[in-house]
């Protein structure tokens, strides 16, 4: 994937980053849904599809780097992006674009309902731990590496229907 840089002044850097956490995506994620609407590019589905999928093993490796570093508050969102973006892979595969939790949570609770599996609810369930310990840092060192291992298995679990 190729990667850019872009220097930023620390204030504007400030700035964006405050837009970018009321958004409540990733940062190349909102750069990139930026950038498609400023210059009204038609993207097919199939490259969205690709996008969030980098997104996810991008974050995952990421979660695995801080992971190794004992930075667990870092590696729980990280390994909770990596879920996201899978999921919103899958949604961007049928042509749906999903915007905040809720939609996560509901394209998860149809998935689940249209597969009749309830281990997705349950991985789902882990993943979203993950984020609120981003924010709150109460779980246990260990609970983030077994969290991280079901982050691995919800991944491993929705790949096979892309």
């Amino acid at each position: 994937m190729p990667v850019i840089t872009v220097y930023l002044t620390e204030e504007l850097y400030r700035k964006l980053s405050e837009v970018i956490r009321s958004e409540d995506v990733s940062p190349d994620e909102f750069i990139v849904k930026l950038l498609i609407k400023e210059f009204n590019i038609d993207i097919d589905p199939t490259d969205m599809v690709e996008f969030h999928l980098r997104l996810s093993e991008k974050f995952l490796a990421e979660a695995e780097e801080f992971l190794a570093r004992g930075d667990y508050v870092q590696a729980s969102e990280k390994g909770w992006s990596a879920a996201a973006q899978i999921v919103k892979a899958l949604a961007a595969k049928e042509g749906r674009e999903l915007r905040s939790h809720k939609d996560l949570w509901t394209y998860i609770d149809e998935l689940a309902e249209k597969l009749n599996n309830r281990e997705l609810r349950r991985l789902w369930r882990t993943v979203n731990s993950l984020h609120q310990n981003f924010y709150e840092g109460w779980m246990p060192s260990r609970d983030v590496i077994y969290a991280l291992e079901d982050v691995k298995e919800f991944i491993k679990m929705l790949r096979k229907y892309l």
